[in-house]
């Protein structure tokens, strides 16, 4: 029997395409099917590929679901996600904008690192430290590094919202003011342990199931939490004095609840 040492260990779980080649696939399918069930083999032949049976297949599908493209049913037959639908027949840049936002934070590696490089992305050198400290092969942890990297340039995740009040018309100096009907009110999503996308507990679907329209314009920002956890601020562009007391009002009453018997 080998050493412990001497068996080979196998990467965690991770995308294995970037997230534009991983899109164009589910599109592929999408066009074939809409948003039916169907066979492994023939998603895979809808992807380009002869059958399901190879590693390059079910590396790409795996990633597929990894960034919450397709799902598997109870019968083990793979649709494309409501989602992907949205994505195409979004009206708006910026509506596409968030589901690329959303596509690519799915799987829970992209998502830390993207937490924790929430201003931009380190050196290759840097990256592909981290993922080997990560327990990633350093092969694997190689061409991961490029994989996030074309994710973050295609979904545009570090491009600056365009100034408050730059097209409002508003004179220079002189703070716009939203009509009150636009002032959104925060929202609070609990989020669960960060475990696979497909095993999230239904308060991080939740949260992962706000539509486009409650997206754009609003920052999502994450909080850290005990044992692994995370909560997640879903914070409007426009933000007043007036608003940070109502969440503060929010966040004591969910603790009171908390604390009930």
């Amino acid at each position: 029997m080998p050493a412990p040492d001497a068996v080979r260990k196998k990467s965690p779980r991770a995308p294995s395409i970037p997230l534009d080649d991983a899109l164009d696939k589910a599109l592929k399918v999408y066009d074939k099917e809409r948003l039916h069930p169907a066979p492994t083999d023939v998603v895979a032949q809808h992807m380009g590929y002869k059958d399901a049976n190879n590693g390059r297949a079910l590396g790409a599908l795996a990633s597929l679901r990894y960034y919450g493209l397709v799902e598997r049913n109870s019968n083990g037959l793979l649709s494309v996600t409501k989602d992907v639908e949205s994505y195409r027949y979004a009206p708006s840049d910026e509506m596409r904008r968030a589901y690329l936002r959303r596509f690519l934070t799915a799987p829970v590696l992209f998502a830390e690192l993207l937490e924790r490089y929430s201003s931009g992305l380190p050196s290759d050198g840097n990256l592909r430290y981290e993922l080997i400290q990560r327990d990633f092969l350093p092969a694997t942890a190689e061409s991961l590094v490029g994989i996030l990297r074309r994710s973050a340039d295609f979904a545009k995740i570090y491009e600056q919202e365009p100034l408050q009040g730059a097209s409002t018309g508003a004179p220079e100096g002189e703070e716009f003011e939203p009509a009150p009907e636009l002032v959104q009110p925060v929202e609070i999503a609990r989020s669960a342990p960060a475990i696979p996308v497909q095993q999230r507990s239904a308060t991080v679907q939740r949260e992962e199931s706000l539509g486009p329209d409650e997206m754009i314009g609003h920052d999502r920002i994450p909080v850290r939490l005990s044992r692994g956890r995370r909560a997640w601020l879903l914070i409007p562009h426009v933000f007043h004095e007036a608003d940070k007391q109502r969440l503060k009002a929010q966040i004591d009453l969910l603790l009171t609840e908390d604390e009930q018997p």
